[in-house]
């Protein structure tokens, strides 16, 4: 079943890392949401199928008013066909989460919560630039709970410099505690033109230590691990079956329409981008025209994509696949391209499907990359 990402580009504060479009005004929130109403109606019939997936995305979702979100969801379901197990997630900040805001969207089709955390320590969220506290961290989360919200999941961020191994442990404690079915966990990245990338050029913050990411990461593996929770996805953990149906498709290349300013779409063959710019996406939309550009994808693109997100997932990479959808010649070139990965045991093979070692996990980024496949004239 195909998914639907519905981009909100709306947010209180600036976090220091963050890199992904937003704004902190809502003065355009109405105009904004017209103009998302009316993308979904422009591309309704992109989708024949039934839609199994929906998820707001962002910036943070849970800031748009409730009139808002439900004038989406009703031209969600005046126009598409929607499971009724479909999972609909919406990412949420622990500080929009008060008992009004979720009695709100109890009322709505919304089924997850994917909660913003990051840390349960007040001076870390401060560092981050947080909207919210630590007790309101771990409030949102019971208050959630109370109110049947039960398929959660929290995000947590390790690998930079206040967090102690001490504080980590805590950290992963506390989300055990809380029983949430699926935990997020990001090493911290210093992205370009960022708030913390500007400090870090200017000395008024230390670079990130790569040593300590890798530390906490092996902790986190170790110690979901024992909690009884399957390391899925490399920045994914869930207790068992309790994957994000959505972020799984994305990683299995099922077709999905990309809806809202700066947010991407694939259709199985290739990927719609659209502006990341508000206000060029409210003139396009509000004239009735797509604020969209195509990346026609080569088989060979669709291939090393692949390559990529399926070494990622647990359920690693189809060899079979490989040979079946991207001929014979392209299958060869990988199992000799594997051989040195399986000899420093970085990798490892089950039948037909090959996947990252617990070393090896460590190196995911470096060993997609080189075994990614050059066109011909560039063997």
């Amino acid at each position: 079943m195909a998914g639907i990402y519905i981009h909100i580009p709306f947010c209180k504060k600036a976090c220091t890392y963050c890199d992904f479009h937003f704004t902190t005004s809502l003065k355009y929130a109405e105009e904004m949401t017209d103009a998302i109403c009316k993308e979904l109606i422009l591309k309704k019939n992109r989708i024949t199928e039934q839609v199994g997936s929906i998820y707001f995305g962002g910036g943070t979702p849970s800031v748009l008013s409730s009139p808002y979100l439900e004038k989406i969801f009703n031209t969600l379901t005046d126009h598409f066909s929607i499971a009724s197990d479909a999972e609909i997630t919406m990412e949420t900040n622990p500080d929009d989460l008060d008992a009004r805001k979720i009695a709100e969207l109890r009322k709505m089709p919304v089924n997850r919560f994917s909660i913003g955390t990051q840390s349960f320590f007040d001076e870390d969220l401060r560092w981050m630039n947080r909207a919210h506290n630590a007790n309101e961290a771990e409030a949102s989360i019971k208050r959630s709970q109370d109110a049947g919200f039960e398929n959660l999941s929290i995000d947590l961020i390790y690998g930079y410099p206040l967090l102690t191994n001490l504080k980590w442990e805590e950290n992963i404690r506390k989300a055990l505690s809380l029983q949430i079915p699926h935990i997020s966990g990001y090493s911290l990245t210093v992205e370009p033109k960022t708030v913390l990338d500007k400090l870090i050029q200017k000395g008024k913050q230390i670079p990130l230590n790569d040593d300590q990411s890798a530390e906490q990461f092996q902790t986190l593996i170790q110690k979901l691990s024992l909690g009884g929770f399957e390391h899925y996805e490399i920045s994914n953990y869930s207790l068992p079956g309790r994957y994000a149906v959505h972020n799984t498709n994305y990683w299995r290349g099922v077709p999905y329409l990309g809806i809202g300013p700066s947010a991407h779409g694939f259709d199985g063959t290739n990927r719609q981008l659209n502006v990341a710019n508000n206000a060029q996406y409210l003139e396009k939309l509000l004239n009735g025209k797509l604020a969209e550009t195509v990346e026609e994808l080569t088989q060979l693109d669709r291939l090393n994509e692949y390559i990529m997100t399926s070494l990622r997932t647990m359920w690693g990479m189809d060899l079979d696949r490989i040979k079946h959808t991207f001929g014979k010649t392209f299958h060869e070139e990988m199992l000799f391209n594997l051989k040195p990965f399986f000899e420093r045991k970085w990798l490892q093979q089950q039948n037909q499907q090959v996947m990252l070692t617990a070393e090896g996990k460590m190196f995911a980024d470096y060993i997609a990359s080189e075994l990614f496949l050059l066109d011909n004239h560039e063997r």
